[in-house]
């Protein structure tokens, strides 16, 4: 409930600054990231990670470049998962063990008739026997082999960067944590990969035209079944792993890459609440800006909520800066909790949850006006407020497709609930009345506003968050300025 408000994703989003991934499991965990806030230990990890990996400017590079063919070769890596995790088709021991027996008899009879008098009977025999065997399996092994070509291809590209991941030498445990995670019996996977990239070679020479009449008396095709399914068996589960940690890895190293493009973000402090105090909101930024903005651009604002200053009434003029300050609350909070640094001097802020109205909508399809989809989503942040971590609210202009009567009776209503739940947030607000919400609430509440100046005939804004409430409107300003004939 705050993805979209925040614009943290499609074109000019957050993610699309962020993401250097080229696997599809690097962009979805860092997609995850972004919409779960993380627990406070989980954070640290992160942070931990990512302060590690920012510096390693070559291990980037190397992994930009094969990330290349990566994101080129890897269409489906649900499929490749689901490969690694179906069911063994051919298990047991005695099955290679009788068809190499078998084979062995068709040899030596074939030798015998080629080599004594023995005559062509016990070879047709035994060939017949092998004919029967061969029959019986051609099924499970037909459906074995014929698309074993692609998961052996996707994970020989995957191995470019397991193989990075496996040489680095690393001192933060999370990413010692991830070597581990990979290996499988002790083994990297590189060198299991590299095994049965073997067995898919030995199985394509099996079809060569001179070497098919030996491949059938061997039992060629069967016995590198077998021995797929014996790599699956011991390494097929650890497909799954290897993805995750290819996830996990890559995201960590897009938040590496921001935070060393951006040497003056600092990390921010997780606050953890204490034993009596689950609910516990804190949010103390200093000096927030908005990351998708420039430094020459950016005005920044000291915000600070906590147990005694739970919401800030945001009043101001069309323009001023209200959505801004909104989203470059949300923006750093989510960036916080999901382990990146933060566009801010200072940020201190517990576990939170989050939710938003600033992007709802109404819909046509659904038959819901703008008003029923934002008291929807409202109730939707009454019940995140319920949780177990306290929410930090962003309400946009709330309950503007309504009537100033009920939208004060309903807005105070609303703030009055959320407040009592622990949250904390901010509110947006045209309508001088709802400013009366902080004196009721106070000092839990309390009034800022934005302004802007009339220089010269223009209107110019300056951005800064000043306490108190706005005296002013420019929408007449605004109308004018485009040519609207008001009056």
């Amino acid at each position: 409930p705050y993805a979209a408000d925040l614009d943290l994703f499609g074109p000019g989003s957050a993610f699309e600054l962020l993401c250097t991934a080229r696997t599809s499991s690097g962009r979805h965990t860092l997609a995850s990231w972004l919409c779960t806030p993380a627990k406070a230990h989980e954070i640290r990890a992160r942070q931990q990670a990512i302060d590690e990996l920012c510096l390693r400017l070559d291990l980037r590079e190397e992994l930009a470049i094969d990330g290349d063919d990566v994101e080129a070769g890897i269409i489906t890596p649900e499929a490749l998962t689901t490969w690694g995790g179906v069911p063994i088709q051919l298990s047991g021991w005695w099955l290679p063990g009788l068809a190499a027996l078998l084979s062995a008899i068709s040899m030596l009879t074939l030798f015998a008739w080629a080599a004594t008098t023995v005559g062509p009977v016990p070879f047709l025999l035994a060939f017949l026997v092998q004919s029967i065997f061969i029959a019986a399996l051609r099924p499970r092994v037909q459906k074995i082999t014929a698309h074993i070509d692609r998961p052996g291809r996707e994970l020989t590209l995957l191995s470019k960067i397991l193989t990075c991941l496996e040489h680095e030498s690393f001192s933060c445990p999370w990413l010692i944590d991830l070597q581990t995670a990979i290996n499988t019996h002790g083994l990297p996977p590189s060198r299991q990969i590299a095994r049965l990239n073997r067995l898919i070679t030995l199985l394509e020479s099996g079809r060569n035209q001179l070497f098919i009449p030996i491949a059938a008396l061997l039992l060629w095709t069967p016995q590198i079944a077998f021995a797929i399914e014996r790599w699956r068996a011991v390494s097929g589960q650890a497909v799954a792993r290897w993805l995750g940690a290819i996830g996990a890895f890559e995201a960590l190293q897009a938040l590496s890459g921001y935070a060393y493009e951006n040497p003056t973000d600092p990390f921010p402090e997780i606050v953890d609440p204490q034993a009596n105090e689950k609910k516990a909101a804190c949010f103390a930024g200093k000096g927030l800006g908005h990351p998708l903005m420039s430094e020459r651009e950016c005005v920044r604002n000291d915000v600070c909520l906590g147990e005694q200053l739970q919401v800030l009434i945001v009043s101001g003029s069309n323009m001023s800066g209200k959505s801004t300050l909104l989203r470059t609350v949300g923006v750093n909070a989510v960036l916080a909790l999901a382990g990146a640094p933060v566009r801010a001097r200072q940020l201190r802020l517990s576990p939170l949850t989050f939710g938003a109205t600033l992007r709802v909508q109404d819909s046509l399809h659904a038959g819901t006006s703008h008003f029923y989809a934002e008291i929807t989503r409202v109730r939707q942040l009454m019940d995140l407020a319920e949780g177990p971590l306290p929410l930090l609210f962003l309400l946009d202009e709330i309950f503007h497709g309504t009537n100033s009567h009920d939208r004060q009776i309903g807005a105070a209503a609303v703030v009055r609930g959320l407040l009592a739940r622990g949250a904390i947030g901010l509110v947006t607000t045209h309508d001088l009345a709802l400013v009366r919400i902080a004196e009721e609430l106070a000092p839990r509440a309390t009034n800022v506003c934005f302004e802007d100046q009339l220089v010269d005939g223009q209107l110019v804004f300056d951005y800064r968050m000043r306490s108190g409430v706005v005296q002013k409107s420019n929408a007449l300003a605004l109308m004018q300025s485009v040519g609207l004939e008001v009056s």
